[in-house]
């Protein structure tokens, strides 16, 4: 039987091959581990959204108009962001695993420290103005 590290592009065809653009197939441990992380991403993306849907719909006596849309509009194109690229970061790191290249750099994860930390300043604004 042959090993599959030793075949190229693991046997794939079509779609697939075009896709992860060759390689050797990896021990699937390796790919395995960075799905985890792809679905990790996909679940702060969909806490975000539930967040920005929940602001929105149950914070209308505690936020006035503008600021509830504000932090509405930003948690949900955070989720956007995350969600989108959670992909292409799933992508591009299976590309490297199989072509035994350096990880790309996670740029996913200063967009969600960024604008965790925007939303956060306007909460701090908005309790800080806020009257006793």
């Amino acid at each position: 039987m042959e090993d599959l590290k030793s075949r190229s592009g693991g046997g794939r065809t079509g779609l697939s091959e075009r896709i992860l653009g060759g390689g050797t197939e990896p021990d699937p441990r390796f790919t395995l581990a960075n799905e985890r992380t792809f679905l990790a991403w996909i679940r702060t993306s969909l806490a975000l959204l539930a967040g920005g849907v929940a602001v929105e719909a149950f914070m209308a006596d505690l936020f006035g108009p503008e600021l509830r849309k504000a932090i509405s509009v930003l948690l949900l194109m955070l989720a956007l962001l995350i969600g989108g690229g959670a992909f292409f970061r799933w992508l591009n790191v299976e590309r490297s695993i199989r072509r035994q290249t350096p990880l790309p750099l996670p740029w996913i994860a200063p967009v969600l420290a960024i604008g965790g930390a925007l939303v956060a300043a306007v909460l701090v604004v908005f309790v800080l103005a806020r009257p006793l």
